[in-house]
């Protein structure tokens, strides 16, 4: 029944095609809740629609926006966006959630935080729970990102839970990181890691009104004295710090204009599409690293070899590296058991692709 229902929400890829390209909303939403299903045959669909689709995509600003939880990353991208969109812009803003460990649940409560950028007809929000992601990234939020560019959105903002390897993976998949911190300095200066700095590519003290301001003006000082030991992560530019204020709209021209000339340039020097290029090769990496370990999960000799060698490598009877000669040792025979059978059946390969 389930699985005679999931057909029948299906569409073609000619009618998923055409739907993204027209800018139609529904068609976009469907879309990418094909790509972030599991269902091997969503899975073989959605390939086959990002492929049709890849011509169209590669003509936005990607913009990757982090913070500590607090920080007002949705009231910032809220009062950044309606400015941009007001202006003609057209922004996708990808809202990835963190999805409950113990339950699997999502809050995807972006839509209720962004309250005016939601209603805008120039806007689309997406809220997309993580997955258990690595830094609670969604795994599909890079076909997510194409998806919303081949639909005709110029900007495109991922907002990120802020929290563990999160700004990593963002950083990864755009094209400027953008981090956010609160007033204050000294203890709040603390909880921004080294690495984080060097991600950034800006960053805004917000927040930076009222009786906030002299707190902020001291965070942004620091700020500016830590990144002077740091090694600059590219030699064409060097990282403002600047302040600003989502609730009064403070500040937000003067960051837009560093976005605007960060772009500039990184094409002036040809390093914006030198950044794209080596973002798509790790990705490969990353996706060769996933399907691999599927194929592993998916091996029945490995399946009932694992339990065992877990026991043995916690019990210290087997070294994990022999161990893993072994798995491997495992999947190979298994893989040389079924040649025979692919051979015989030159679509077997195809129908087994997740």
């Amino acid at each position: 029944m389930e699985e005679t229902a999931r057909r029948g929400r299906r569409l073609s890829v000619d009618a998923y095609v055409a739907g993204v390209l027209s800018g139609d909303r529904a068609a976009l939403a469907r879309a990418i809740t094909l790509i972030e299903s599991r269902h091997p045959e969503d899975r073989l669909l959605a390939e086959r629609v990002l492929e049709r689709l890849l011509p169209h995509t590669g003509r936005s600003h990607r913009i990757g926006i982090s913070g500590v939880p607090g920080v007002g990353k949705s009231t910032f991208v809220d009062a950044l966006g309606i400015r941009l969109v007001e202006q003609g812009h057209r922004l996708a803003v990808l809202a990835v959630d963190p999805t409950s460990v113990r339950t699997g649940g999502s809050i995807l409560g972006d839509k209720t935080r962004m309250a005016r950028l939601a209603s805008h007809p120039n806007a689309y929000i997406r809220p997309s729970p993580s997955g258990g992601a690595l830094g609670g990234v969604a795994r599909t939020t890079r076909e997510t990102i194409l998806l919303c560019e081949a639909a005709g959105f110029d900007l495109v903002f991922v907002e990120t839970v802020g929290v563990g390897q999160s700004e990593v993976e963002v950083a990864g998949m755009v094209d400027l990181f953008l981090v956010l911190t609160l007033p204050g300095g000294g203890d709040e200066l603390q909880g921004i890691k080294k690495g984080i700095l060097e991600l950034a590519d800006i960053i805004a003290v917000n927040k930076a009104d009222g009786d906030n301001l002299p707190r902020a003006r001291e965070a942004a000082r620091q700020l500016r004295a830590a990144l002077r030991l740091l090694e600059p992560a590219d030699a064409l530019w060097h990282t403002p710090v600047l302040l600003v204020s989502a609730l009064t709209g403070a500040g937000l021209d003067g960051l837009w204009q560093e976005v605007c000339r960060h772009r500039a340039v990184m094409q002036g020097a040809s390093a914006f599409a030198a950044r794209r290029r080596r973002q798509q090769v790790r990705w490969f990496h990353r996706l060769l690293d996933e399907r691999l370990e599927r194929l592993l999960e998916d091996c029945p000799a490995v399946a009932e070899l694992l339990p065992r060698l877990e026991r043995e490598v916690e019990a210290g009877t087997v070294t994990p590296t022999a161990a893993v000669e072994r798995i491997v040792a495992a999947f190979l025979a298994a893989v040389r058991a079924s040649e025979p059978e692919a051979a015989g059946d030159p679509d077997l390969h195809v129908r087994q692709q997740p």
